[in-house]
């Protein structure tokens, strides 16, 4: 679990805030509590990491509209939406559009712990995914242009002999643009250099 991972509790009700807050607490979750899905969107960012708990049911904004918003600015944080027996289908709705889990109310406290748990583990994976992604494509930002089109035709498993012919340019030219590449990225081969860019994704 990341440092900086957070367990953003948003319900209206005070008793229920502060009683989540409590259980988070004791076992060393840090937690920041909101009244309203408003209050939270205020200081929502797409980098942040962490889990959202949520109630469905609240005044103002409910948490089936919070998680649109949270969806719309590719904010990419597991919400547990919790709810009352009559919510069940919404709740059901929650989870077709994104929601990672549900929890139905009066809830037991190890699920909610056991569930915002799995929530802050698969946020940490999420940012190590992004920071990897982040990484493999700094290795890439050196490329001249006509690189970047040799590597598409390598990522094409496009072989010298071709990648000549379709730029209209030697294979020794290539094969120098291919040595540059590698040299610039740090691999030691194709298939490194192949691994590499898929790991960087649309990132380059």
């Amino acid at each position: 679990m990341t440092a900086t991972a957070m367990t953003y509790v948003i319900d209206d009700d005070p008793v229920v805030r502060e009683g989540v807050c409590a259980l988070l607490g004791s076992v060393a979750i840090e937690t920041l509590a909101f009244a309203s899905a408003d209050e939270f969107l205020s200081i929502a960012e797409p980098a942040m990491a962490g889990c959202v708990v949520v109630d469905v049911r609240m005044p103002g904004m409910s948490g089936l509209e919070l998680l649109q918003h949270i969806r719309d600015r590719d904010i990419q944080i597991p919400v547990i939406v919790v709810t009352g027996h009559g919510d069940v289908a919404m709740a059901v709705r929650a989870m077709k559009a994104g929601a990672t889990d549900f929890l139905l109310k009066p809830f037991n406290e190890q699920a909610l712990l056991d569930q915002i748990r799995g929530a802050l583990n698969q946020s940490d994976q999420h940012l190590t995914r992004q920071q990897n992604r982040e990484q493999a494509a700094l290795r890439f930002s050196e490329l001249t242009a006509r690189e970047r089109q040799v590597l598409d035709q390598i990522m094409d498993c496009q072989h010298s002999k071709a990648i000549a012919f379709d730029l209209g340019i030697s294979e020794k030219t290539v094969d120098v643009h291919r040595f540059n590449i590698m040299r610039k990225t740090g691999t030691r081969n194709i298939s490194e250099l192949i691994q590499l860019r898929l790991r960087a994704g649309e990132a380059v």
